[in-house]
């Protein structure tokens, strides 16, 4: 696994680094080897905020993020948080028989004492509505102000520009997003 930790807005110490790859690192049994591991930490006055990405070889990108007024704190509920999420999407992989170049199972032991009963509804998902609609292509402005129009948080559109899909989005501090395919 490999991780890469920069700061935004700070300087970070060898002992925030050391937490970072100790805590981060015990992922490892999940992850290949060769899977790359994106922390970004920021402060704000008394915000520290913990951003970590798993960009795995083949399978989905897992993310998590936190804000804390203690870093130490952020990094252990990120950390809870991406073992929960590979531990169930661990879960869904051995259910459907399927197999990952990304994911490592061999030899992980799990914790008895952990309640697992509580995700077994998570497991389940079941999508209730399909919902199809004719992208006329635009721009992004004006996918925009369509999204204002319907009062969504995000709208799906056909980029006048590229002729791709793409998405914008209302961002949590203001502003606009917007999600474009490589």
């Amino acid at each position: 696994m490999n991780i890469i930790i920069s700061g935004k807005q700070m300087e970070l110490t060898d002992g925030i680094k050391g937490a970072i790859e100790e805590k981060i690192g015990r992922l490892d049994y999940y992850l290949h080897p060769e899977t790359e591991v994106k922390v970004t930490v920021s402060a704000k006055k008394s915000r520290q905020k913990v951003e970590v990405t798993i960009i795995p070889i083949s399978g989905p990108i897992v993310r998590a993020e936190d804000i804390e007024e203690n870093l130490y704190a952020a990094i252990d509920v990120v950390y809870d948080k991406l073992n929960k999420q590979l531990r169930r999407y661990k879960n869904r992989l051995q259910d459907r028989h399927q197999d990952s170049e990304s994911i490592r199972f061999q030899g992980v032991e799990l914790n008895e004492d952990i309640d697992f009963d509580e995700d077994e509804d998570d497991l389940n998902i079941v999508i209730e509505r399909h919902k199809k609609f004719d992208m006329k292509p635009m721009s992004a402005e004006e996918a925009v102000l369509q999204m204002e129009l319907i009062e969504h948080d995000f709208y799906m559109f056909r980029n006048i520009d590229t002729d791709e899909v793409s998405i914008v989005y209302k961002r949590r501090n203001g502003g606009y997003g917007i999600i474009e395919h490589e």
